[in-house]
């Protein structure tokens, strides 16, 4: 806990006052505001309040959260596991590492669990065996690096590109070339900071071919390559073609046809190739669409055939 009184004679923001003092960021101290860790005269202010000189500031810190993972008995789908690796399959809704707000129930704890420990410790402690990740409501399958010579040998192959990576998708609208490619940079969006956008600042080179599987009213189910792993590729790359992934409630319109019966964007890896980090043999895996997205290619087909 922090007792303080306000000396300056020019009046100050609050939440500045309180990153100051407690040595966080702003936006910590805006956090620590609104949660009602501060106080001023014994009583709670906004984060915007100018502080008077003769002012005291009471700011209670709360007990550090270990940053470490923790192991959890959470059933997991896995396609694949040797020594080295594992192949697993992620559900929709399921977080892949811990992160402000989602600190259990996540992948990487299940793996903790399942592995007793033993995963590749290069992505540090709260992302232990993480080579690659999927988004919380995109489903599908990740590959996992049990040490670090298997996570240096398959990140290699991730960032070479030859890592193989396939996506189905259901997107709005009726995509007219059957296959295609989009090259178009991707970086974080210029005014909405979490989320990313087509933009030739700051940006990392990003392609995505698609191939279209069928078509149906208002809707185009479709294949997805990857040749890079941009964060939200897929979602940016449809969204800037005209063509956002149904569901998607991010980059997708805010009213739209779909909305209500998906819960997040229709998008699932569905197939993984690479070169094993011991043998350097080949292999590949794929997995069936799982029940939300078949569900919903179901009533665009009974649409389709009304």
């Amino acid at each position: 806990m922090i007792n303080t009184v306000f000396s300056d004679s020019a009046p100050k923001r609050l939440d500045v006052f309180v990153s100051e003092q407690a040595d966080v960021t702003r936006s910590r101290a805006a956090a620590l505001i609104a949660e009602g860790c501060v106080l001023v005269g014994g009583g709670k202010k906004a984060k915007n309040y100018l502080l008077k000189s003769g002012d005291s500031v009471e700011i209670i810190l709360p007990e550090p959260v270990s940053s470490e993972a923790e192991p959890e008995n959470i059933p997991l789908d896995i396609l694949f596991e040797d020594s080295d690796m594992l192949v697993v399959y992620k559900p929709k809704g399921m977080v892949v590492h811990p992160a402000a707000g989602n600190s259990s129930g996540t992948l990487v704890n299940a793996l903790l669990y399942h592995c007793e420990g033993s995963l590749s410790g290069i992505g540090g402690v709260t992302r232990p065996g993480i080579l690659h990740r999927i988004d919380k409501d995109t489903s599908g399958l990740l590959m996992v690096a049990k040490n670090d010579t298997a996570h240096n040998y398959l990140a290699a192959q991730i960032k070479d590109h030859s890592f193989y990576r396939e996506y189905e998708a259901v997107v709005h609208g009726e995509i007219k070339s059957d296959r295609g490619r989009i090259e178009a940079p991707i970086g974080r969006h210029p005014v909405k900071r979490k989320q990313m956008a087509v933009t030739e600042k700051n940006s990392k080179d990003a392609i995505t071919e698609y191939e279209v599987i069928k078509r149906y009213p208002g809707f185009t189910h479709v294949r997805l390559r990857l040749h890079t792993g941009r964060t939200h590729q897929i979602r940016v790359h449809m969204a800037y073609m005209g063509h956002p992934v149904a569901g998607d409630e991010v980059y997708g319109p805010k009213k739209a046809a779909g909305k209500g019966i998906l819960s997040g964007q229709c998008l699932h890896a569905r197939r993984l190739g690479f070169n094993h980090p011991k043998n350097g043999e080949y292999m590949e895996f794929s997995s069936e669409l799982p029940q939300y997205f078949t569900d919903f290619l179901k009533q665009l087909e009974e649409k389709l055939n009304a």
